[in-house]
């Protein structure tokens, strides 16, 4: 998963405690941010500051009661509750490995709440982490997804981690200006690499800093061949002006692309139609033949739930395809656990601790209020991010809910519709078998949220 910011605060009432201070200076980096973005993501901080603080601490107060009532009706079909720690048989132990980063992504959620740079190390002992994992996850099929901050930032302990557990899968998130820096043995046990992108070089330079974009096309040069796994391309779809060519240049150069919405408000004016016509576009070439599957995850993903529906709830044992809700165990440096990367700020979110080992069911749970049992994408959208929905319709705001989640919904309501003309199903019986499992069983499904 990318961070999301939901707004720009300059200061939150709500934060997590700090072990450390960011240095001032950031290693390694190549690219700055320019001048007049920065002005920009201030002006928009300082817009926001109000709102935030207020829905911030609005939900902290209203979480524990809302709890109660998170549940769909089971006889309407929806997903429902979580009442088990772990829903089913796979959990992903999402292990940040430094809260520190080396860029200043403009929309990143570790912005709020004093998260970002707040804790530089990992608190907790490996054993203390053996323990939590034979307590807690025994008997699970367990991959491992380092996350940061910029988890290539500790490098030592992502090898401890590797080592301790040789029967995990491994699976890296970066924003890809290290990778060269990365060890072989770390390399070569990699499922897969999700690299932060925001599209093409002009945008994601904007929103990184200049000269990232290449940066990080020339660092997965150097290693590609080093890796064991699949490479992935986690683009954050901030920009109405993403175009066609942005994302299906990304195919070329990764074996995956995968996308999704930014949970900001970036949706007014002509932003909706713009995303629109660049979808018609994807899914036009996604249906293009039949010798080849058009690596873009969100695409294949639909398509597969809408010709086997039941492939869009075997890994969620029927639950919503957010894995906030039923098997991401998200371990903070320090140790704390939260379902949601987006949400370690809220501490009435916190649903473990390693070092004092326990573990409760996810708190963003599907809740009645959630308007998804209506929808007519739910047999195959099975429920969009949890946060989302959460902070639209939980804690009843409206700001967000007219402005992120709707729009949000709207367009992949839009991608069912545009898929369905194209009779996905004679598009699938002419596969041939090898493609027909590409698409049923891509493993980087795991490994994202599907619904962008």
């Amino acid at each position: 998963m990318a961070h999301y910011r939901l707004y720009a605060p300059s200061s939150v009432e709500i934060k997590v405690n700090a072990i450390e201070e960011q240095p001032a200076s950031a290693k390694s980096q190549e690219g700055t941010q320019t001048k007049s973005d920065s002005a920009d993501n201030q002006q928009r901080s300082a817009s926001a500051t109000t709102h935030w603080q207020f829905l911030a601490a609005q939900t902290n107060e209203t979480m524990t009661a809302n709890m109660e009532q998170s549940a769909y009706p089971t006889q309407s079909g929806i997903p429902g509750r979580c009442d088990s720690a772990i829903t089913g048989h796979r959990v992903e132990l999402q292990l940040l490995t430094t809260l520190k980063c080396n860029l200043k992504c403009s929309y990143c959620s570790l912005g709020v709440g004093d998260v970002l740079g707040s804790q530089q190390h990992v608190g907790y002992e490996l054993d203390q982490l053996e323990r939590f994992v034979s307590t807690h996850l025994a008997g699970k099929e367990i991959y491992a997804t380092f996350y940061g901050g910029e988890p290539t930032l500790n490098l030592e302990f992502m090898t401890a981690v590797m080592r301790l557990f040789p029967l995990f899968r491994f699976q890296l998130q970066t924003n890809g200006t290290l990778l060269d820096n990365v060890p072989d043995e770390i390399l070569g046990r990699l499922s897969n690499i999700l690299v932060s992108v925001d599209g093409g070089e002009k945008i994601t330079d904007r929103y990184r800093g200049r000269g990232i974009y290449r940066q990080v096309l020339r660092n997965l040069g150097h290693v590609r061949h080093l890796t064991g796994g699949t490479v992935t391309a986690r683009v954050t779809w901030s920009d109405p002006d993403t175009s066609f060519a942005d994302i299906d240049e990304l195919t070329r150069t990764f074996d995956y692309v995968y996308f999704q919405f930014v949970a900001d408000e970036k949706y007014g004016k002509d932003a909706l139609q713009k995303r629109r016509a660049v979808l018609s576009e994807l899914i036009a070439r996604f249906f293009a033949n039949n010798d080849a599957i058009y690596p873009v995850i969100p695409l294949m993903g639909i398509v597969r739930n809408k010709i086997l529906p039941n492939r869009a709830q075997e890994l969620y044992a029927g639950m919503t395809q957010c894995r906030a809700s039923t098997h991401l165990v998200n371990v903070m440096p320090d140790g704390k656990i939260f379902p949601c990367p987006d949400m370690m700020y809220l501490p009435a979110m916190q649903q473990g601790d390693v070092t004092g080992n326990w573990l409760r069911p996810s708190p963003l749970q599907a809740h009645t209020d959630m308007p998804c049992g209506d929808c007519e994408a739910l047999p195959w959208c099975r429920g969009n991010c949890m946060k989302n929905l959460y902070l639209a319709y939980v804690t009843k705001d409206e700001r967000y809910r007219r402005n992120v989640v709707e729009p949000i919904c709207a367009l992949i309501r839009f991608i069912g519709e545009v898929i369905d003309s194209y009779a996905p199903g004679d598009w699938y019986a002419k596969l041939s078998p090898p493609l027909r499992r590409e698409l049923t069983d891509c493993e980087v499904y795991e490994y994202v949220e599907v619904m962008p």
